[in-house]
């Protein structure tokens, strides 16, 4: 395996870490709408993934920096063909952030109202219109000889990516439930547990479909391998999360998002973004690559880096991890 392979690898790993984590707290800001039923709930929900949200967002930025250096043709095909799908989700990730901290400044009913609101739709639209991006990045876009992507904005609103959307929407948001029944207690824990069960019946039909349609039309044996534990570990989620065992249900949909993130990058593999007009254009881990000495630098960062970035985020969650309920919310004055 040569360094663009590994890279290739290490860029996948990163996308499922970031989807894993900032798909709970994705969740977590629909279930404000959903699920709360007055300000203090919402201030549960919201308390939950308080300590570690914007932690969640570092694995997008070092994602997105890592295709920067080790893919350069990549991430500007990418970045230019996309650009307002992803300056809408970057938007919305500064727009979110903001609320989260600007949100308990005042006490006017008004103030917090437009800031949840806030919480609610910069939640929903990036989780939605991530799907789409990934979708279309698997189906293939319109790329010349160039290497430049020559389609449109509704080149991208197709039926399959907007069932990509669907499916990581409602992926997040089921992740989002759980953990929430995990983090919490009393009566929200148990509504949480019983939304979890339907929006699970929901999100197991469209991602079924979604990953069967990836599977007829750009599959292999190894994809068909990570779509199998996609679906067995869904079930696996439903099934413990009746038990109630919130533990079993929340790691098991966390794995129903690693082997579906894992499938998508399966199919594409060497390519990193297929061009629908002509498969000699593909971009792939071969001409959309850095320099071989480039690699090797990156490589040796990313070995002395990651471990110590990975010990602190778990530390984080390991200080923040008991379970919270409204008797722990504090009046506001």
């Amino acid at each position: 395996m040569q360094l663009h392979d590994v890279w290739f690898v290490l860029i996948a790993v990163l996308w499922t870490g970031y989807f894993f984590l900032e798909g709970f707290d994705f969740g977590v800001g629909v279930l404000t709408k959903l699920l709360a039923r007055d300000r203090r709930e919402r201030r549960v929900l919201i308390n939950t993934i308080g300590p570690v949200w914007d932690g969640n967002e570092v694995w997008l930025l070092t994602a997105g920096g890592a295709t920067f250096a080790a893919f350069p043709e990549w991430y500007a095909t990418l970045f230019s063909g996309f650009y307002l799908p992803l300056l809408v989700i970057l938007i919305c990730l500064i727009i979110r952030g903001v609320a989260f901290e600007y949100r308990h400044k005042r006490d006017e009913d008004r103030w917090q109202t437009n800031w949840e609101h806030a919480i609610f739709w910069t939640s929903l639209i990036p989780a939605f219109l991530w799907g789409v991006a990934f979708a279309n990045i698997v189906r293939g876009v319109k790329i010349d000889e160039h290497k430049e992507y020559v389609g449109s904005l509704f080149d991208l609103l197709n039926v399959y990516s907007l069932l990509g959307g669907l499916v990581t929407l409602t992926l997040f948001t089921f992740h989002g439930t759980v953990f929430t029944s995990l983090k919490t207690v009393g009566d929200i824990r148990e509504r949480s547990r019983a939304l979890a069960t339907r929006l699970g019946v929901v999100t197991a039909v469209l991602a079924l479909v979604f990953l069967i349609w990836t599977q007829v039309s750009r599959g292999d044996g190894r994809s068909l391998i990570a779509m199998a534990v996609a679906v067995v570990a869904l079930v696996g989620a439903l099934a413990f999360n009746l038990a109630g065992r919130e533990g079993w249900s929340f790691a098991l949909s966390g794995v129903t998002i690693a082997a579906a993130v894992a499938m998508l990058f399966l199919t594409l593999f060497p390519n990193v973004m297929p061009s629908s007009l002509n498969d000699a254009w593909n971009l792939t881990v071969t001409n959309a690559s850095s320099s071989p000495y480039t690699l090797k630098i990156m490589t040796w960062c990313a070995g002395v880096a990651t471990p110590l970035v990975l010990l602190y985020q778990g530390w984080t969650y390991w200080v923040f991890r008991k379970r919270i309920g409204t008797q722990h919310i504090v009046d506001a004055h």
